[in-house]
């Protein structure tokens, strides 16, 4: 009797301890020998990201779209211009550069050497307001190069009637000039001369029938069939006029114009 309860004892025991563990030793979900040895994680939920990424949670905000920077635009270098290399057809000048001063331009060398041919010349007198016995002579080289005139215009006041103009008046010009080359005019500008009519101011009547200003703009090569007439309007007084020499401005011309001393030529 006390030899059949020490056996049930142990027997008792063991079953405690197998429902304790939830499995026995078939229990075939249990670990096996080679997964027990190793280590590896068993596999995932089927549907897992692969590559090692970590799904999202259920729930969670999806990740914002990742912005594209657009890439700047590769400017290319410029080639250097070698030495002495022309540049370019439209190729603006640089700051600063200004053509030459005065009345003429960047070709005065050709200018000193080529004459002014008169179709290309437009001539225009006007009166200078604040010196009504003044008269401005423009002289504006329209041709396609610069040219040269002489160092003024060759001047005669007279009457448009007369049959003889060899009764014209002659002003004085400024004296002790060279010989040529005188003024180049470049193409497109404008050469100014003055003349002043009644350089004393007095009140005395002029010479009979002085009505008419004639101006031939090259005195020493064009003849004066090229003359250009011009009417000194009503009331203009003629006492001894004085000319000056081109000049690129007006107000120069009427400096020159004081200095006049000499008969012209």
């Amino acid at each position: 009797m006390s030899a059949r309860r020490t056996l049930l004892v142990p027997a008792a025991l063991v079953g405690v301890l197998l429902a304790a563990s939830g499995c026995g030793p078939d229990d075939p979900t249990g670990p096996g020998p080679a997964q027990a040895a190793t280590g590896t994680p068993t596999a995932g939920p089927t549907g897992a990201p692969t590559g090692g990424a970590t799904a999202a949670p259920t729930g969670a905000p999806a990740a914002p779209p990742k912005t594209t920077v657009p890439t700047a635009p590769t400017v290319p270098t410029a080639a250097a211009t070698p030495s002495g290399a022309t540049p370019p057809s439209g190729a603006t000048a640089a700051p600063g550069a200004t053509a030459a001063p005065g009345g003429g331009g960047a070709d005065d060398s050709y200018a000193y050497t080529h004459p002014c041919d008169a179709k290309d010349l437009a001539i225009r007198v006007t009166t200078r307001p604040e010196a009504p016995s003044q008269r401005v002579i423009e002289v504006r080289n329209q041709g396609a190069r610069s040219c040269g005139l002489s160092y003024f215009p060759l001047v005669s006041v007279g009457d448009s009637h007369a049959a003889d103009r060899g009764k014209d008046i002659r002003p004085l010009v400024p004296g002790g000039l060279g010989g040529p080359p005188a003024y180049p005019v470049g193409a497109g500008r404008t050469a100014f001369a003055v003349i002043d009519l009644n350089p004393g101011g007095g009140t005395a009547a002029s010479a009979s029938g002085v009505d008419e200003l004639n101006v031939v703009a090259d005195g020493d090569h064009m003849p004066t069939a090229e003359a250009r007439n011009f009417p000194l309007g009503s009331g203009a007084k003629v006492r001894a006029p004085r000319l000056g020499l081109y000049r690129a401005t007006v107000a120069d011309a009427v400096a020159s114009a004081a200095t006049a001393d000499q008969k012209q030529a």
